[in-house]
């Protein structure tokens, strides 16, 4: 089974509104050094593509800053993205952002490639819309993609 298939059976899980928190999402998120009581509002991405990884013993960042994943697995073009194995590392936020080169204390987000849509890159990700689920991005947000095998 491929990362992305793997990943396709958690669509539909979402933060729970409220005191209560998702008990998967804490879990993901203990995944990268959280207490397992974890709220679900903290920034979850990465923890979603590390628990993924987790579960099929690939290689992951353990870390919930969504860049840490610029230094996991092996770097290959958006041209060359497979949604089998590929993560893609995006920039988050307005005005001027670092480039890849920044690996922590910058914002991102990361999710598996799911495709390409003209100038738009598809992913599968947690922590968008609150949930996981498939959303573009500006194919210029993209900070790099790498192979987790």
């Amino acid at each position: 089974m491929t990362a992305f298939e793997f990943a396709t059976r958690f669509v539909g899980i979402k933060e729970i509104v409220g005191t209560k928190d998702h008990p998967l999402i804490s879990w993901w998120l203990s995944l990268c050094g959280f207490s397992l009581d974890a709220p679900d509002e903290t920034a979850w991405c990465s923890a979603f593509v590390n628990g993924v990884a987790w579960s099929l013993r690939l290689p992951r960042s353990k870390s919930a800053a969504a860049r840490s994943n610029l230094l996991v697995g092996r770097s290959v073009t958006l041209a060359e993205a497979k949604a089998e194995f590929d993560v893609v590392v995006l920039k988050r936020g307005t005005g001027n952002q670092p480039g890849p080169e920044v690996t922590s204390g910058a914002p991102g987000h990361v999710g598996f490639f799911a495709g390409l849509e003209r100038d738009r890159v598809l992913v599968l990700g947690g922590n968008q819309s609150n949930g996981v689920c498939v959303q573009s991005f500006p194919v210029s947000d993209v900070l790099g993609v790498r192979r987790l095998i």
